[in-house]
Parts: C-alpha cells; structure tokens; sequence
C-alpha cells in the first residue's frame, strides 16, 4: 500500500479546466488528466523562472517531487499536443489552493523587464 502524497500548495487555478484541438468534437477525443501540482510546478519553474528548490519551497514539497511533478507534467502535455488529446485540469485530495500572495505573480508592481504603467 502506497503513502498519502503529502500536502502540496498550488496557486488557485482559476482558468478553463479543459482545452481540446479545434475543429474535433470532445467526445471523439481521449483526455489526458493534468493534475493542479504537475501544472503549478511547471508555472513556478518554466513561467516563474524559479529553480526546483525555490518551487518546493514554495509547494512545501521537496525537490525531488517538484522534479517528478515536471517530467510528468510536461510529458503529458506534450504528448497531449502532439497527438491530439484533450486535456483537463484536475485537483485532488492532496492540493491545498492557495490566493496569489502579495508580492508574487502577475499584476503586483513590476517585475524584470516589463513596462512603465502610464
């Protein structure tokens, strides 16, 4: 018997829960299941530029989990595209969805090489 996966903080996901190629009906499509944590370990790392560390720390995971949840996630996806898959956003028992923190994310002062506001 396996372990319960530990609590994983994820940012709250507040986007479609299904993308699908254009032009296919869903239901002659397989679906390819993303979980919350696969997604927001590839946001920390791949959109964020954080490195494995500072997204565990962020997930309250350890790395090696972070490391597993970005192999996972980007194979998915990837094969999702390249076979024409669905795919759908899941959560489960073991993510915890957090509000964007002050200071962290899109919107919240300027970052590295973004604009002025005028």
């Amino acid at each position: 018997m396996s372990r319960n996966k530990k609590l994983r903080e994820c940012q709250k996901f507040e986007g479609p829960k299904l993308f699908k190629p254009v032009g296919l009906p869903l239901s002659q499509l397989p679906v390819t299941d993303v979980d919350l944590d696969e997604l927001e370990a590839m946001r920390l790392c791949d959109r964020e530029g954080l490195d494995q560390t500072q997204a565990a720390e962020r997930m309250k995971v350890s790395r090696g989990t972070i490391q597993r949840l970005l192999y996972s996630g980007r194979k998915k996806i990837v094969d999702s595209l390249l076979t024409s898959r669905a795919i759908s956003i899941e959560t489960g028992p073991h993510i915890k969805e957090m509000e964007e923190r002050p200071g962290h994310g899109r919107g919240r002062g300027r970052g590295r090489g973004s604009p002025p506001d005028r």
